[in-house]
């Protein structure tokens, strides 16, 4: 933070104004200043080394990402959770990179709120998948009479307004910023992840109830063994919804740990954990991790094969722009018509005819 009431030592000197002061430190070789200095971007001594290791295991889950939504004809579909590991991944380079240039105020920035938003990303997909899910497995392709399509874009709707609510907190977040506009930000983007484990809590009974359609379907047809046939499908859904489920709960681990962060302020006599590394990391950080490694190890693309698996493809732009020439020539056809037939002439082929 940018201001402080007591004074160190040594090296120390504070800077007079009218507004609450800051004190002068001269950074480390790495430009780190206490978290009351001036210019200081972090609350505590940032490791490199935890910031390289979940850079580089991000990177990995990140490429096999790709590899696996190329192999398995999932782009459309994966691209969402592909997103939000990249971010996972930018965020800790730029970390690992502002841990050597720590006075350096837009790695720090880019860092946080990429860090802050990923997240989002991959609860879209949880989203996304279910979606899918219900629309390839249940006969009526509907939860409490909701359409499996409708799921997803409800879902996934209320996903970005929960994005849009947790970016204008995080960027209100910045360390350069002052304390009165960072509690701002923090109280901002707190609504915007307490709406998020809402949308969570909601989207969770939906996934609850079609477990409970899957298994009546499954007693209705005497099916005991995973590799059976549900319907002409594979009768793997269980494994996946499972993932699902996990996914949720470690989203929701680290919306806990950041309301309990930011609940309390930025004193460090009352709150500690924004002053602490090792929460960030054990709680933040590892979920997400975690979160896209289970992803990998059980991909969506492995379960929803087939006809049926994805949503209907809509027109394409080509299309939908043919269906607009047309009805625009349609309409002047009509007005051309109806102007001849005041004249008492007709159309035919386009050309004008002498009505006799």
């Amino acid at each position: 933070m940018s201001s402080t009431t007591s004074f160190p030592s040594g090296t120390a000197t504070s800077t007079s104004t009218s507004t609450p002061s800051c004190i002068r430190v001269t950074p480390d070789k790495n430009g780190y200043v206490p978290e009351w200095a001036c210019d200081s971007n972090y609350m505590y001594y940032p490791s490199f080394a935890a910031a390289i290791i979940f850079s580089v295991t991000f990177g990995l889950s990140l490429f096999l990402h790709i590899f696996q939504a190329i192999h398995y004809s999932k782009k459309k579909l994966c691209w969402v959770l592909i997103m939000g590991i990249s971010w996972e991944f930018a965020s800790f380079s730029l970390r690992a990179a502002g841990t050597r240039r720590q006075q350096n105020t837009p790695l720090a920035f880019s860092s946080q709120i990429l860090v802050l938003l990923a997240p989002m990303w991959v609860n879209a997909f949880v989203y996304m998948v279910l979606g899918r899910m219900i629309y390839f497995f249940t006969p009526t392709q509907q939860v409490f009479r909701i359409k499996g399509i409708k799921i997803a874009k409800i879902f996934v709707w209320l996903d970005v307004l929960s994005f849009l609510t947790q970016v204008g907190g995080g960027i209100l977040i910045e360390p350069s910023n002052s304390e009165k506009t960072q509690m701002m930000g923090i109280h901002i983007y707190m609504g915007g992840i307490g709406f998020q484990e809402l949308c969570i809590l909601l989207f969770t009974a939906i996934a609850v109830r079609f477990a409970i359609i899957m298994r009546r379907l499954e007693r209705s047809q005497g099916l005991t063994s995973s590799s059976q046939i549900l319907d002409g499908k594979p009768h793997n859904w269980r494994t996946l919804l499972y993932v699902l489920f996990a996914a949720l709960v470690l989203i929701t681990i680290r919306i806990i740990f950041r309301m309990v962060e930011f609940a309390s302020g930025l004193d460090a006599d009352k709150n500690p954990i924004p002053f602490h590394e090792a929460y960030f990391m054990a709680l933040d950080a590892l979920p997400m991790f975690i979160a896209g490694v289970l992803f990998n190890i059980v991909h969506p693309g492995r379960v929803l094969r087939g006809e049926g698996s994805e949503f209907p493809k809509g027109l394409s732009r080509k299309e939908k722009k043919e269906i607009k020439r047309a009805k625009k020539e349609g309409k002047r056809f009509a007005r051309e018509e109806k102007k001849a037939a005041r004249r008492g002439e007709r159309l035919v082929g386009g050309e004008r005819v002498e009505m006799v």
